[in-house]
């Protein structure tokens, strides 16, 4: 059991000052409180004789001891909170740089807005503003050649691509480009007055397109016996060209034809076993007076058979 060391004489001496010091003040703090207390207890009194008054200055008190209360916590909320006009002081910013819509060179990013070049601006107090950190934007800056190098010249306006020229005219074409050949020219035939094919036989179908092999001049076009209907050409080197067992004439004599230009179509009449086209290169407008009309237009180029 341990015992508690004797108090010294220092010691008791304070504690007998504390105690009389506060049985001293004990009668200034109860008349201090009664004083500065009365008002406060009286406006927990009721003012208003009327019934229910009491009560309504209770809710009435407690409503703006609620006010008060939200007023402290909302001020209280606003210095605690980064940020807010509270925690910061907001001072008025400087003239900002320009954005320009029409740059002197081509922007070097699609949609990067570019600055202007530093302004003369001075702060109030002499100093210089933020635009002297500001960097001019490559593409509003001069464009400048390297050093001993003149200016490019200007590009020269593109001149306006000229229309295509229309197509020379052929002056020759096969009577049915692309067609095949069912008889050819020569073949020897007793059943024919010349004793062999006067011509070269296509084998095309009913209605195909006729074209004028050169340019030339219409002889005949109609009904011709065992040729059925035919037509006969004369070209621009005195050669005639006949086409003959046609089932349409779209010429008549006299008529001036442009190779290729179409002049009728193919048939069957006459003299003719089957839809097909018998054509003739001949030196003179009669029968018999035939050369070979293949090899005649290959002189002329025309070898789309």
């Amino acid at each position: 059991m341990s015992s508690v060391p004797p108090v010294g004489p220092a010691l008791r001496r304070l504690a007998a000052r504390t105690a009389a010091q506060a049985a001293a003040w004990q009668p200034r703090l109860g008349h201090a409180v009664r004083t500065h207390a009365a008002p406060v207890l009286a406006l927990a009194e009721a003012r208003h004789p009327l019934p229910g008054a009491r009560v309504w200055a209770d809710r009435e008190r407690a409503v703006v001891a609620a006010g008060g209360t939200a007023v402290l916590l909302a001020g209280a909320l606003l210095v605690a909170a980064p940020g807010s006009a509270s925690a910061q002081t907001v001072n008025p910013t400087t003239p900002g740089s320009s954005a320009f819509t029409a740059p002197q060179a081509a922007v070097p990013v699609p949609g990067m807005v570019q600055v202007a070049e530093p302004s003369p601006y001075r702060l109030p107090d002499g100093s210089e503003s933020a635009q002297a950190d500001v960097a001019m934007a490559p593409n509003l800056l001069p464009v400048e050649p390297p050093a001993g190098q003149a200016p490019a010249a200007a590009p020269a306006p593109e001149a306006e691509e000229a229309a295509p020229a229309p197509a020379a005219a052929p002056d020759w074409s096969a009577p049915v480009p692309g067609a095949p050949t069912s008889n050819p020219y020569g073949v020897p035939n007793s059943e024919y007055a010349a004793g062999y094919h006067t011509g070269v036989d296509f084998a095309i179908d009913p209605g195909t397109p006729l074209l004028a092999v050169g340019n030339a001049t219409v002889v005949s076009a109609g009904w011709d016996g065992s040729y059925g209907k035919e037509i006969v050409l004369r070209l621009a080197d005195g050669r005639f060209a006949q086409y003959a067992h046609l089932s349409s004439v779209e010429v008549s004599p006299g008529q001036q034809v442009s190779a290729a230009e179409e002049i009728g179509r193919s048939g069957s009449t006459g003299n003719s076993t089957g839809p097909h086209l018998h054509f003739e290169i001949r030196t003179s407008n009669r029968y018999g007076a035939v050369i070979n009309p293949i090899a005649y237009l290959a002189a002329h180029g025309v070898t789309a058979f």
